[in-house]
């Protein structure tokens, strides 16, 4: 009561006699030993600023800005109570949030402080994106924002909220441009890599990771951790070309042949068939992300139980073999990545196999795997021919290597006429040469019908 009975008193006071009196009010608070009903006073004392008429606007914004002064210089050791009062004045700010945006941003980011210390993650970016960054009073500069989405970003990754994460990344790449700050040019990047992870896009995700790791301003220790995710990330990767390139990074690197996860990554490298007992201890290294469940679509699984059902009736005579699995898809990504691997791995060994064979060499129904080799093909990713009557997939095992030099950059393909030179050494030599100069006269021919180079006439 007593503290009230002051308040009551100050309401008498001229605007300038009230400003001194307020002050002194705060100050003796804050500087009082005992500490125990220092929370109730101060939100006695703001509710009494902020909602009286008779106490003018610029009292009530100085008297907020020393209390946020005093919050963050750490004149209240007591997290908890320092807590409670932030979000005591922020309540009682609401109503009128328009008159006292800076101060509310102050608080806002001292309340995240403590609750990023307390790793409540997601309570944190939520008290941040409550921050009003454009305000007419006093917009923050570009870099400031930058900084803020970035903060928001990694908070709620840290929950795996990758679908507003990405929001607010789309927002910080608005801002990527403003600064020249390595620090946050380099969370930036690491949040682009785990968004990236988060989305599933693990080929894109891997590339940034391992370019992350060789950033000498990072710490070894957290270089050696993203490296391991760049490894990861290329595992769970769709196969094909694309990852084959990514994979033969990483093993050029030195530093992979010291991390638990570099025998998967070298036999992915070398086409090398998988079992299920060696990918046993890498599953455990994955995060839940990475071993979410996946779901057929029903033309998939339409297809695959038809197709599976037909390869069954054609082997019923043959009963010598094992009976077909009835699996109809992978379960997780990390099975999928395997399959498809596996599947890969087998277009290197074998010139053709029928559905049934395939689909015991994947665990799957022999229609399931007509349907991962059916998309695979359509995708760019495996070559080879699919014969539904026979039940049997050919792979396209000749000139792969050379077909892909001849479509480099997407100019298509390069007619190769082949001559018997004797020795397979010179052969292939001549073969790259013979590419080379075509891939020369392609690009010219391209640039040409552009308008971006033209021959003139040599005068004599």
């Amino acid at each position: 009561m007593a503290l009230e009975n002051r308040l009551a008193q100050f309401t008498a006071l001229n605007q300038k006699d009230k400003a001194t009196a307020y002050q002194s009010l705060l100050a003796e608070l804050l500087a009082r030993d005992d500490q125990d009903n220092l929370h109730d006073d101060i939100r006695t004392l703001v509710d009494n600023v902020v909602n009286q008429e008779s106490v003018g606007l610029v009292i009530s914004r100085g008297i907020l800005s020393e209390l946020v002064k005093a919050l963050s210089g750490g004149k209240i050791k007591d997290t908890d109570r320092r807590k409670r009062i932030v979000e005591d004045t922020l309540n009682i700010i609401q109503p009128r949030i328009i008159s006292y945006e800076e101060q509310v941003n102050s608080l806002r980011f001292q309340l995240a402080n403590i609750l990023e210390e307390e790793e409540l993650w997601s309570e944190a970016a939520k008290v941040l994106t409550g921050i009003s960054l454009d305000s007419g009073q006093r917009a923050l500069p570009d870099e400031e924002k930058l900084r803020v989405y970035v903060r928001i970003v990694r908070l709620l990754l840290e929950d795996e909220d990758s679908v507003e994460a990405e929001r607010y990344y789309n927002r910080a790449a608005l801002y990527a441009h403003s600064t020249t700050d390595k620090e946050i040019l380099l969370q930036f990047k690491l949040c682009q890599a785990r968004i990236s992870d988060y989305s599933r896009k693990f080929l894109e995700a891997a590339s940034r990771y391992h370019e992350l790791s060789w950033v000498p301003e990072i710490d070894e220790e957290e270089r050696k951790h993203m490296l391991s995710a760049a490894m990861t990330c290329a595992i769970l990767a769709p196969a094909g070309p694309n990852r084959s390139r990514v994979l033969a990074a990483l093993c050029r690197d030195e530093r992979t042949s010291e991390l638990p996860s570099f025998n998967v990554l070298q036999k992915m490298f070398h086409d090398r068939i998988l079992r299920a007992s060696e990918i046993h201890e890498f599953e455990g290294t994955l995060k839940p992300h990475q071993l979410a469940r996946i779901t057929l679509s029903s033309n998939d699984r339409l297809a695959s139980t038809a197709a599976s059902a037909d390869a069954v009736d054609a082997d019923d005579a043959d009963t010598s073999g094992p009976a077909p699995s009835t699996r109809t898809g992978p379960a997780t990504v990390l099975d999928r990545a395997v399959m498809e691997h596996n599947l890969l791995a087998s277009s290197k060994i074998y010139n053709n196999i029928t559905f049934r064979g395939l689909g015991a060499l994947l665990d799957l129904a022999p229609g399931a795997a007509e349907t991962m080799a059916r998309r695979m093909i359509e995708q760019g990713r495996l070559k080879g021919t699919i014969d539904q009557v026979a039940k049997l997939i050919s792979f396209d095992v000749l000139g792969e290597d050379d077909a892909a030099q001849g479509k480099a950059g997407g100019l298509g393909d390069v007619e190769q006429v082949e001559e018997d030179t004797g020795a397979p050494f010179t052969k292939r030599w001549d073969m790259q040469i013979r590419l080379t100069a075509a891939n020369v006269e392609t690009i010219v021919q391209h640039l040409t019908e552009k308008g971006l180079v033209s021959f003139g006439t040599v005068q004599a």
